[in-house]
């Protein structure tokens, strides 16, 4: 089971920082894949993908998102609003 971190919590970048005001993540296999929406400090809105270890540490690797990891990931974007709207900028509702 995923572990919740606390929200809002800081980040820093080299260019900038703020907090991540949503996150949803599900536990994987090998890691934990995570979206997460970041509010600058000046107010700007980013999404940021990455993974934590099972023990809870943030990997600086690429993240790989198996299928069932992605549609877990894409049911966990029901309690995190405003970041399922930024991501249907980029992916729209599907129909007929």
């Amino acid at each position: 089971m995923t572990k919740a971190r606390v929200l809002p919590r800081p980040y820093a970048f080299p260019w900038g920082s703020g907090q991540v005001v949503e996150e949803v993540s599900v536990n994987g296999e090998w890691h934990e894949p995570t979206i997460q929406l970041l509010e600058s400090d000046d107010g700007t809105l980013s999404v940021r993908f990455c993974s934590y270890s099972h023990a809870g540490r943030f990997q600086r690797n690429p993240l790989v998102v198996s299928a069932d990891d992605l549609a877990g990931l894409a049911g966990a974007l029901g309690e995190s609003p405003r970041l399922r709207e930024l991501l249907s900028l980029v992916l729209p509702p599907s129909g007929p």
